[in-house]
């Protein structure tokens, strides 16, 4: 069933059923390697500023990863098999983000999925000024992910565990991350990860709290409906709709071109709902690691030289004010 009149859509603004949710159902938990340019689990361990790594891991406010670029100034939707992970913390063998970069964090937990959203200044990440930037996700259009060899990891659930499903939202100003990290027999990880509405933005896609964009919070808080569903009332049953975004391409068969167009004629305004949350943790900024100043390897040689020849000279220079001392007091004892 497709997308409804928002009128006949609104009779129905219960939370989703967190009833048997369950974190082992089949498609939760990712299979496979890491992938060649990522640790084999994860650390606590940065890259430098020019590392490949794409492992995320999603844990808490103040120790989180995103995917950003690999190189400064090119746009992601150009790009997006080539991001690279960015991390609040030393880890994953990934670059760090710089302090200050983002005026507000918000980071909740559900029974479904760990979400994180964030405003600031994402050119210091090496996004280009005012792109609107692209949608990442495991899947990508070859099934390697964008990025390629990308992960995501949480500690939420109380151990480290590779999620199969995930999407991220970036801008050069914005982003927003759903990691899906249980589900049930209505609506399993990767309905609730669906990440083919990228035109609709992060408040469509991900519901919360996007008034406060000068906060730092994390709170608890129900699941919303996977993006793009909608819950219908009627005969005591639920029943849903679908919104699929529309798009025109062109289809090529035997020389002959197609012009085609699938999806909704009618577009939502807004989400069915925006979950209640509860438990929420005020801060005044991240605790986030400091972005060390990159120095080049001889730069580092260079400076362990000249610490170790300083380290020498106020050695010797503390023998020789012993050796001084020594002999005044002698001199002193043979007078007496």
């Amino acid at each position: 069933m497709r997308y409804l009149s928002a009128a006949l859509l609104a009779l129905s603004l219960t939370a989703v059923s967190a009833q048997d949710v369950n974190s082992s159902q089949n498609g939760v938990l990712a299979t496979g390697t890491m992938g060649s340019t990522n640790p084999p689990s994860p650390t606590m361990k940065a890259g430098d500023a020019g590392s490949n790594a794409r492992l995320l891991s999603v844990n808490s406010i103040d120790d989180f990863c995103i995917f950003g670029p690999k190189e400064a100034n090119k746009t992601i939707g150009d790009t997006e098999g080539e991001q690279v992970a960015w991390c609040t913390q030393p880890r994953n063998d990934a670059r760090l983000i710089p302090d200050g970069t983002f005026t507000g964090v918000h980071f909740i937990t559900t029974p479904f999925y760990v979400q994180v959203v964030g405003w600031g200044d994402l050119t210091k990440i090496g996004l280009q000024d005012a792109d609107y930037g692209g949608e990442l996700d495991p899947h990508g259009a070859t099934g390697e992910g964008n990025p390629i060899g990308g992960n995501v990891t949480s500690n939420v659930s109380g151990t480290d565990e590779n999620y199969a499903e995930w999407m991220e939202f970036i801008s050069y100003e914005q982003f927003c991350l759903r990691v899906c990290t249980a589900g049930n027999d209505t609506w399993d990880a990767a309905t609730m990860c669906e990440h083919k509405l990228d035109e609709m933005g992060c408040g469509f896609i991900m519901p919360g709290d996007y008034e406060q964009k000068d906060v730092f919070q994390s709170c608890d808080a129900d699941a919303a409906y996977p993006p793009g569903m909608f819950s219908v009332a009627g005969d005591g049953d639920n029943s849903f709709s679908s919104f699929a975004q529309r798009y025109t391409g062109t289809l090529t068969q035997e020389g002959q071109q197609t012009v085609y167009t699938i999806g909704d004629t009618a577009t939502p305004s807004s989400a069915q709902m925006t979950p209640s949350s509860s438990n929420c943790r005020t801060q005044s900024s991240l605790n986030a690691a400091q972005q060390p100043t990159p120095t080049s390897s001889n730069e580092g040689d260079e400076g362990s030289k000249g610490q170790s020849q300083d380290d020498d000279s106020a050695a010797a220079t503390l023998q020789l004010v012993s050796a001084w001392s020594i002999a005044v007091i002698a001199v002193i004892a043979v007078l007496l």
